[in-house]
């Protein structure tokens, strides 16, 4: 309430506080927001279930054989919530070289889509630094100038942060472990030839 004494006016005690009183409930406002604006946690979300770092024949061309180290894994929603939109980096150095020789980008799912708590999926990286020679591939690692390798990899979810997950050294051994083209036959039974 506003009260006229001579030419000024003074304004009641309510009415003083009361633009107080609406900066709090911005305040209060915008900091619920910022909250909500939070970037998720990779840590929280996502755990490696199986990781295995080797090398991979990338191409042939001319006679001319490219090999380069790769990374194999799965990756789990550990958390009880549905994981948005994932990218994964790795990132590949030579034994002895800080510099990055190699690397790979991969959107792991993509904007829209989500890994449900629990659910695993798999995800594979290939470096884009390679050696070539025209030798045999399991040959390669007796060479002179070969230099063993080694991969960091890192994921980010949704808006956060690229955090580093895992290290490890790329094995000197060409092809997955873990990857069966199928059963031997059993030499105990006789092969059936095929019909005609």
């Amino acid at each position: 309430m506003i009260a006229k004494q001579g030419s000024a006016s003074v304004q009641s005690e309510a009415q003083m506080h009361e633009p107080r009183r609406y900066r709090s409930a911005a305040f209060a406002g915008l900091l619920f927001a910022c909250t909500a604006c939070t970037p998720p946690d990779p840590e929280a979300f996502l755990e490696i279930v199986d990781l295995e770092a080797y090398w991979v024949v990338d191409s042939t061309s001319g006679g001319r054989v490219y090999l380069a180290p790769a990374v194999r894994l799965e990756l789990r929603n550990r958390s009880d919530e549905v994981c948005p939109s994932i990218q994964g980096v790795a990132v590949f150095r030579r034994a002895g070289e800080e510099e990055t020789w190699g690397n790979d980008w991969q959107q792991i799912t993509r904007a829209g889509e989500s890994l449900e708590p629990g659910e695993t999926i798999l995800v594979l990286m290939k470096s884009d630094g390679r050696y070539h020679s025209n030798t045999n591939p399991d040959n390669f690692f007796d060479h002179e100038l070969f230099k063993d390798a080694r991969v960091n990899i890192f994921f980010r979810v949704g808006s956060s942060k690229l955090v580093l997950f895992a290290e490890a050294d790329v094995e000197r051994r060409v092809g997955s472990k873990t990857v069966v083209l199928g059963e031997a036959p059993d030499p105990s039974e006789p092969s059936q030839a095929p019909e005609p």
